[in-house]
């Protein structure tokens, strides 16, 4: 059994909030590209859905093998969607507003 302290909670409740942070800003920078306002390339749609098909099982493996190992089984399943959310987050910030000079 994994016994965390307060802090490990904190800190993966921490990472949890961030993760969801850059995940509503991907989602708006997506929903601005398909109403035209967001450079976005064309492709954009067809890798959301490729990503997720990637990374949620990746993830779930993770926290798998976290569990068999006695860890934590939350914070290893974050790493991965963790890590294309800020991906995705800085990706498309880069990109910016349409018409940004």
């Amino acid at each position: 059994m994994v016994r965390l302290s307060p802090f490990d909670l904190w800190l993966t409740a921490a990472r949890f909030a961030c993760m969801a942070t850059e995940a509503q800003a991907v989602v708006a920078m997506r929903v601005l590209g398909m109403a035209g306002l967001w450079s976005v390339t064309p492709a954009e749609t067809a890798r959301m859905m490729r990503e997720k098909a990637v990374n949620f099982p990746l993830a779930m493996e993770q926290a798998t093998r976290a569990a068999w190992k006695g860890d934590d089984p939350f914070d290893a399943a974050l790493g991965p969607l963790h890590r294309q959310t800020r991906a995705n987050a800085l990706r498309l910030a880069r990109r910016g507003p349409k018409w940004r000079m």
